[in-house]
């Protein structure tokens, strides 16, 4: 299998298992975006809170040139361990949120 594909899989199983999880509002639902045309992959909350509607992305992932970029981490486990554990290398997770001249101060365990 190719790295790609490798990757597509990985993320498409995080979406997965994540958007099984209950939203604590009783009228939202979580759902799983998937579009491997793009190569763009969401999670998100969507509904009512109270009386207002809510549309929130809790996490967002792209593959660029054979990386995994993490464009939102809204999970409390954090995206970046779940990929490490599943096998992704370190250089192969780009943390899209930070800006390209910082990348290189930061490192995952400090986010």
């Amino acid at each position: 299998m190719d790295k790609v594909t490798h990757y597509r899989q990985v993320i498409k199983e995080i979406i997965h298992q994540h958007s099984r999880y209950s939203p604590s509002q009783k009228d939202c639902d979580t759902l799983g975006i998937i579009d491997e045309a793009s190569d763009n992959y969401l999670l998100v909350d969507v509904g009512w809170y109270d009386s207002k509607r809510t549309h929130f992305v809790i996490l967002h992932l792209r593959i660029v040139e054979q990386k995994i970029y993490v464009e939102w981490d809204g999970l409390e486990s954090g995206v970046t361990r779940i990929l490490l554990e599943k096998g992704v290398p370190k250089d192969d997770i780009i943390l899209g949120f930070i800006r390209p001249e910082k990348r290189d101060l930061i490192d995952f365990s400090l986010i």
